[in-house]
């Protein structure tokens, strides 16, 4: 940990952050961002198809099985901190380009109970609404046997936050990230892909402190398969299938910064976490309605809690492509 000293004077709210502090020393406490791992699987680097809008909703449930320390040892088993997040959102894809891409954008409405905020025990959050997520930007490319995405991404800080308090639901802070991915096809019908997607977000201060996580990379996708359904003789299927193995990785490229009266700066240790799990996605056509599955369990995590990520998403799209 780096420290620099200077000499104000402690105030009341001085009391909570040295109550994090104390935290940070005990358990190596890191600061979450808004990242919401396992998001993102199979064919994470495809943006979806031009002249679409999908109105989805997702359901997110994490459960902490442990929380490790800066050895990656258990420093508390079976935590019994589960949290839950839903809501509605929807994605525009247009067939305006910008660069040769397809421009889109998306908006996430959501809400949470027990919001992680570090690696803290505290919290016991009721279910309400959480930090907005708004992605004005996506740039998707769509070529023989690869798929490549950009987008910026924006979370707003509308979910409650007051330092020091174990029912926020929300991080108190405006979070900017930019992703990158792609998809690779390694068959002309595009039926066996890998995707990677890299994802940075940049943390700002949490409201009214000067308390600033540090940025954090995650990666995200999967080796998957697509299968066909046909309907007896008609040559065009009724439903697509999409299964396979799924993966993530997230890394404190920086370390949090929480400023303490007296004692200065402190930058805690970073933190990681991997994961591997396996994803299912059913979309029937006639319907244009999909659900999908995903199941990741955390290895080899540090200074952080690990678990096990659920992620199941229903969506209905609406076409607007000129028949």
């Amino acid at each position: 940990m780096k420290t620099k000293f200077n000499t104000q004077r402690p105030t009341i709210k001085s009391v909570y952050i040295l109550l994090l502090l104390f935290v940070c020393f005990c358990t190596h406490a890191q600061l979450k961002g808004g990242h919401i791992l396992g998001a993102m699987g199979l064919q994470s680097g495809t943006q979806t198809p031009e002249n679409t809008l999908s109105v989805y909703v997702p359901g997110y449930l994490y459960s902490a099985s442990s929380l490790r320390n800066a050895d990656g040892d258990k420093s508390i088993a079976n935590p019994d901190l589960n949290m839950f997040i839903t809501g509605v959102g929807a994605t525009y894809v247009s067939d305006f380009k910008i660069l040769g891409a397809n421009y889109g954008a998306t908006v996430l409405l959501a809400f949470a109970s027990n919001k992680i905020q570090g690696n803290t025990l505290d919290s016991k959050s009721p279910f309400a609404l959480t930090d907005t997520y708004i992605v004005p930007v996506q740039l998707g490319w769509h070529h023989k046997r690869a798929d490549f995405v950009f987008s910026y991404q924006i979370y707003l800080p509308t979910g409650k936050f007051d330092l020091g308090a174990s029912d926020n639901s929300g991080l108190g802070m405006f979070m900017n990230e930019f992703s990158a991915g792609t998809t690779l096809f390694f068959n002309d019908k595009k039926t066996i892909h890998f995707s990677a997607l890299a994802s940075y977000e940049i943390n700002g201060k949490k409201k009214d402190t000067d308390i600033k996580p540090g940025d954090i990379l995650s990666i995200e996708g999967g080796l998957g398969k697509t299968f066909y359904v046909m309907d007896g003789t008609n040559p065009a299927p009724k439903s697509i299938i999409n299964a396979g193995l799924i993966y993530y990785l997230q890394y404190k490229v920086s370390n949090d910064q929480i400023p303490v009266p007296v004692f200065g700066t402190i930058e805690t240790d970073k933190d990681r976490v991997g994961a591997i799990g396996a994803e299912i996605n059913y979309y029937h056509i006639g319907c244009s309605t999909s659900a999908g599955f995903r199941w990741l369990a955390e290895v080899n995590a540090v200074n952080r809690f690990q678990g096990n990520t659920f992620f199941l998403t229903l969506a209905h799209v609406f076409s607007f492509k000129k028949k």
